[in-house]
């Protein structure tokens, strides 16, 4: 194995590289920081978009691919690593190109098959049903041909994968469940740059791209370099002992844990609207086709899995934006046409603020939310007056024989009843803090153009309100970034190619591929947002679309209706979707025919089967190759580990299947979550390992812990749930930024710790040899 001390020093010796690494990284920061920190500045129309939203939605992104593009030709030219040929390898990729080609081929002709089969009769449920068994079908047959024991092709796919399949397969690993089926939807839902409390919007759009920038810029070549098979084996190799590689491998399974779940839930969600079988056993049946590619064949398997679910997912994303961009706008290249939409949004949005009906459908929800707040006043007193009351319509009911139906529509209604004032006082506050938040304008949703709440000129309220707003905002997409230069299933890919100018170039390819999804989420949205406010609002409920019961029934959080003032005309505010929903039931929307539909659920079942396979197999790995290293392994004690990794990758399997059976908070939650741990964790130890020799094992592991500690304190002490068992009033915000920034503030304690401690340490920097 490389001496990786010997490699830093390669690193830094390169003055001109560093040059190069300064004006790529200005222009990333102007392009992402300063655009947003001026966006309420940067308002001016110009060709008929906001400047400020086009920047953040378009303009930062392409900043982006062009600065991993440029540092991956000119380094790869200064390496002279542009001009090698190799004959055999040459041929190997003309074989795989020629495969890839005719898998498109049958993908679309199994699409038109389907297209016409359902034009001549095919039940729905069929067309469903043959869409999910035959994409988990087709991943079972690459994992079971891809098999292997041997140490190389499992961990790291025998580092033979071309920088373009390679692409491919990052983005399929990248674009996860949070991707297809949430980005859309949080960005109907949250607009430019969501609220003062939640940010969001188009943070995720620049976070999850211009992290790229840092993953090419400052990591994966870099790691490409040492030839070795996961991220904690960097911090074995770099600092030398056993505690740098095992608290990264502990928090290589904290962050990917809670990955995994998220996409484990998004995969019972698809799964069961596929085939109409129950969450549980959606899930259960999706479950099946991660393991089958992750557990038999690790990544060798894991890569070719992933490159045929990338064709999957981004026609099943392409193809139901295109559609709707056309219906609306008579062009289907819906990124560079939508902003006329956005302008016809704005001003429905005005409308639907001075709509006589949305004004009552507020007020009511806003005596829903004064009436759970004096029940709150008295918990059990408010509790026990209820289930008297309903007793009493009970007895009532039964003495003068009514229909039974009614009789049990009131039982029923007593058992829904909280079993106790702790319970009662949970749902209670829930329901009071949901009911205000509809009793705002839009349904509690943010302007869609506007970016950040409040006002820089307003009172001092707003200014405060904006001021939040943004420091929120920036914050997020600082973690978002810095989040991806540490996720340790998205690094390990770049072991995979062949040399390091291929993973150089596999980033671009990578961040092309991601962009081709990232730039039409926000069309997407603009879109749907404004199909539903001219199109479905002011229908007769009687009249609504079957889609809006059906997924209601999948899960009641995904969407629901109700004529809260009695006009039986659906009002914009009586119209709650979650952010889940919006992409998974934009063909029914379209009025798309529903083989679409079911090409839409196979594509947000394949983002998340792929990034499930790649988060499964890091944990495993953890597991068993980090937790049980010895240097030196003899050829029999790697093929133990590998088979280790299969177990523990099962176990951990079931055991993430049961906390999405739970149905936690949502998917782009979870996910955000992941990156404050994976950037306070990795990052600075890294990034300072790599390029500055001076760091020591004791500042690497310290530096680690306080990162990590902090970042995890920060996000549980702030829990609703933990503060109101420990009795903690107020809120443990700092700066008030949100928890799910919580890494803004271990990132910078990693990298403070681990700076002063190995200036005071006199260990030697070097591992040993």
């Amino acid at each position: 194995m490389l001496n990786p001390a010997v490699e830093v020093g390669e690193f830094t010796a390169v003055a001109g590289g560093f040059r190069l690494h300064g004006w790529l990284l200005a222009i990333w920061f102007a392009a992402s920081f300063g655009v947003v920190f001026f966006a309420h500045d940067l308002q001016v129309i110009v060709a008929g978009w906001p400047l400020g939203y086009w920047f953040a939605a378009q303009g930062s992104v392409f900043v982006f691919i062009a600065i991993v593009a440029v540092f991956a030709w000119v380094a790869n030219r200064r390496d002279g690593e542009i001009a090698t040929v190799d004959v055999a390898y040459a041929a190997y990729k003309r074989r795989l190109h020629r495969r890839f080609a005719t898998y498109v081929a049958c993908l679309l002709l199994f699409l038109l098959a389907l297209a016409v089969a359902e034009r001549l009769g095919l039940k729905k449920m069929w067309v469903g049903s043959i869409f999910l068994f035959a994409t988990v079908a087709l991943y079972a047959v690459i994992g079971i041909y891809g098999r292997t024991s041997d140490a190389s092709q499992y961990y790291v796919a025998g580092r033979s994968i071309p920088a373009v399949y390679n692409g491919m397969a990052v983005a399929a690993d990248w674009m996860s469940a949070a991707s297809f089926i949430s980005m859309a939807g949080g960005l109907y839902l949250q607009g430019f740059s969501g609220t003062q409390t939640q940010p969001g919007g188009l943070v995720y759009v620049l976070g999850w791209t211009g992290g790229f920038c840092l993953v090419a810029l400052l990591v994966a070549p870099y790691l490409r370099r040492l030839g070795l098979y996961t991220i904690p084996d960097f911090f074995g190799a770099r600092f030398g002992g056993r505690w740098p590689r095992m608290i990264a491998a502990f928090a290589a399974v904290l962050c990917s844990f809670t990955y995994v779940v998220a996409q484990i839930y998004g995969v019972g969600l698809i799964t069961s609207r596929l085939t109409g079988v129950q969450f549980e056993i959606g899930i259960l049946l999706g479950l099946g086709g991660v393991l089958v590619c992750s557990f038999l064949g690790g990544m060798r398997a894991v890569t070719w899995t992933q490159v045929t679910q990338y064709v999957v997912l981004i026609l099943a994303f392409l193809i139901p934006v295109s559609w709707l961009a056309y219906k609306q706008l008579g062009n289907p290249v819906a990124p560079f046409v939508y902003g006329q939409q956005l302008k016809k949004i704005t001003e429905l949005e005005r409308q639907l603020v001075n709509s006589p009906a949305e004004l009552q459908v507020i007020h009511e929800f806003a005596r829903r939310a004064q009436d759970y707040e004096r029940k709150l006043k008295s918990v059990e007193a408010s509790l026990e007056s209820e289930r008297n009351a309903i007793k009493k319509r009970i007895r009532f009911l039964n003495e003068h024989q009514v229909d039974e139906s009614m009789v049990v529509a009131a039982r029923r209604e007593l058992a829904a009843l909280p079993k106790d004032a702790v319970s009662a006082r949970e749902r209670w506050t829930h329901a009071m803090q949901e009911n205000l938040e509809r009793a705002q304008p839009l349904g509690g949703m943010p302007a869609h153009a506007k970016p950040f709440a409040g006002d820089p000129q307003g009172s001092a309220d707003d200014q405060k309100a904006f001021d939040v707003s943004r420091r929120n905002f920036l914050a997020l997409m600082f973690c978002l970034m810095v989040g991806t230069a540490g996720l340790p299933h998205l690094l390990t890919r770049f072991y995979t190619t062949r040399t390091v100018a291929e993973a150089r170039t596999s980033v671009a390819w990578s961040l092309f591929f991601i962009a081709l999804l990232y730039l039409s989420a926000p069309a997407l949205a603009v879109l749907v947002k404004f199909e539903i406010m001219s199109q479905l609002v002011g229908q007769n409920f009687d009249s609504l679309p079957i889609w809006i019961a059906q997924w209601a029934k999948v899960d009641p959080t995904l969407v629901s209706v109700s004529d809260v003032n009695g006009d039986h005309i659906l009002q914009f505010a009586e119209l709650k979707l979650g952010a889940d929903i919006v992409m998974l039931a934009t063909p029914e929307l379209g009025g798309l025919p529903y083989v679409v539909s079911g090409l839409v659920a196979a594509g947000g079942l394949a983002a998340a089967l792929s990034t499930a396979d790649g988060l499964l197999l890091t944990i495993g790995n953890a597991l068993a190759h980090d937790f049980f290293y010895r240097s030196g392994s003899s050829q029999s004690e790697a093929v133990r580990r590998v088979m280790l990794s299969k177990f523990a990758l099962l176990l951990v399997a079931l055991i993430a299947a049961y906390v999405a059976a739970q149905r936690p908070a949502d998917i782009l939650y979870l996910v955000s979550a992941s990156f404050s741990l994976a950037g306070a964790a990795f990052v600075p130890v890294m990034v300072l390992g790599i390029f500055w020799r001076r760091t020591t094992r004791v500042a690497a592991v310290a530096g680690m812990i306080a990162g990590l500690g902090l970042t995890i304190y920060y996000m549980a002490v702030n829990a609703v749930a933990l503060r109101h068992a420990l009795g903690l009033s107020g809120t443990g915000l700092w700066f008030d930024i949100q928890p799910v920034s919580a890494g803004v503030f271990g990132v910078l304690v990693g990298f403070v710790v681990t700076v002063l401690i190995s200036l005071l340490s006199q260990q030697d920097a070097s591992p040993p040899g």
